[in-house]
């Protein structure tokens, strides 16, 4: 294979890109390959390989039981877990692969921009396992068969349930101007986090700039990570965070932390996380039984009850204690619109927050 040079601005130049609505409708540029059903052959071949290296920004403790998962069902086969955030996973694949390096098998980033890119350079595996066939709407994986919504999840307004009385909590965005609110809010940093970075191109999207002017005006605490905001909330650092990961905060809950989660009534950030196989891959049919895996209802059941993420396989079950995602009302993501406009919204966000 070529060598191939990586670039995030390359994204603006793919035809079709994707849609709004955390939808992959990249322009079809040949038709899918058939699915593709988990055999005695397959699995064979994949024991010759013995291995897989999967690179991934999930939760650590999230990749280690879904490898091990994985293991234990398919004897004979281990999972090599490279895990880190997004945009370093995304800095060393593009160096490996200008460097003419195939190291990684299956890939799974919170930027699904990267996928983008990638499909853009020829160096995803067009692969559609039976279950994303039977179970995925199209609107979530892409036409070509190159990469599928492995892990969705929010970004949210929580509150500290022993600093903040249900009654008083806010109900929206829009609440969190509530000069009540001020020096008690806690929030991340689109310059940092890729999930922050998603929620606020939606926010002033659907918002405007102003709603963050005013936001900036109640000296709120600001932090790097979007998992940040959520530990804030549990120490009683802050009463109320703006946004941060939902399954944080579910996870908290559940452990019977004093936090609770609100969907707002403008809509709450969704994030979509995809999964894609790279072509010369070093062990292809042990990325193709991997893959496979991920989309299984065992897999997916696996990262709601280890990770308290979300689900787009309708045989997966949400814990009865957490608001269904039907039932939340969500906005919509376009991972194109964030690459080409993220250098101007966090240049704005930096100027209007001075962090």
């Amino acid at each position: 294979m070529k060598k191939t040079r990586i670039s995030r601005r390359a994204v603006l130049k793919v035809a079709g890109g994707l849609a709004a609505g955390a939808a992959f409708s990249t322009r079809v540029l040949a038709d899918a390959p058939p699915a593709v059903a988990i055999t005695p052959a397959l699995i064979e071949a994949a024991r010759k390989e013995g291995q897989i290296v999967y690179y991934t920004s999930v939760d650590l403790p999230v990749a280690e039981k879904l490898a091990k998962a994985f293991e234990a069902k398919y004897p004979g086969i281990s999972v090599r877990v490279e895990r880190t955030g997004a945009e370093r996973v995304f800095q060393r694949i593009g160096q490996e692969y200008s460097s003419n390096i195939h190291a990684v098998d299956v890939v799974n980033s919170s930027d699904a921009s990267h996928f983008i890119v990638w499909k853009r350079d020829g160096i995803l595996d067009a692969y559609v396992p039976e279950d994303v066939a039977k179970f995925y709407a199209p609107a979530y994986r892409d036409a070509d068969g190159q990469f599928v919504s492995w892990r969705i999840w929010l970004s949210i307004i929580a509150y500290n349930t022993t600093m903040v009385k249900a009654e008083d909590a806010p109900k929206s965005f829009a609440d969190l101007l509530d000069p009540k609110w001020k020096g008690k809010i806690v929030k991340g940093h689109p310059g940092y986090s890729g999930t922050i970075m998603t929620a606020t191109y939606q926010l002033q999207r659907e918002l405007g700039w102003t709603f963050f002017e005013q936001l900036a005006k109640q000296n709120v605490m600001q932090v790097q990570s979007s998992a940040d905001p959520p530990k804030k909330l549990e120490l009683g650092e802050r009463a109320v965070m703006a946004d941060g990961n939902e399954y944080n905060i579910l996870q908290l809950k559940d452990a019977g932390q004093p936090v609770e989660p609100v969907y707002a009534s403008e809509g709450s950030p969704m994030i979509v996380g995809p999964n894609g196989i790279f072509k010369g891959a070093p062990n292809p049919n042990a990325a193709r039984l991997f893959q496979s895996f991920c989309f299984t209802r065992e897999a997916q059941q696996l990262i709601i009850d280890v990770g308290g993420l979300r689900s787009l396989h309708p045989q997966a079950k949400e814990k009865p204690s957490w608001t269904p995602l039907r039932d939340i009302k969500t906005l919509k993501d376009d991972p194109a619109a964030v690459e080409q406009q993220g250098a101007a919204i966090k240049a704005r966000y930096t100027r209007i927050f001075h962090v």
